[in-house]
């Protein structure tokens, strides 16, 4: 690796510091398995169904559905829960044949932000 001129060269130090705090996983935010309450209808590729959420986190979810959805899809989510409405955009991230996908968020309202954080907390206190 090249230095540019007038530059020190970096401590070590830093160098093993950064390596013990980097993360293996490249997901953000923790996913919280849901109970069997917690549902969703989700518009896809020309396909509408409702589907059981397995988990959810800040940045997307599962659902368990048997109809496949190519990974890159855009979806519409909406929420069935007793928080309020929560209606989102995601696309499709991950394709587990037979089981599932898993949706990352694109877009969420503002006003669909704290209904999406009231249920997380309800989840979270749930599974105390």
């Amino acid at each position: 690796m090249e230095r540019c001129e007038g530059y020190p060269k970096a401590p070590t130090w830093r160098y093993s510091m950064l390596q013990q705090t980097a993360s293996p996983s490249r997901r953000f935010n923790s996913r919280i398995e849901t109970p069997g309450g917690v549902w969703v209808y989700w518009r896809c590729g020309g396909v509408d169904d409702t589907s059981r959420v397995r988990n959810l986190s800040v940045g997307g979810l599962f659902i368990e559905t048997r109809k496949p959805t190519a990974v890159g899809t855009k979806a519409k989510v909406e929420f069935l829960v007793q928080e309020g409405q929560i209606r989102a955009e995601a696309v499709v991230r991950y394709v587990r044949t037979g089981h599932g996908l898993g949706l990352k968020f694109t877009a969420l309202s503002d006003g669909d932000r704290p209904h999406l954080a009231a249920l997380l907390s309800r989840l979270r206190n749930l599974s105390l």
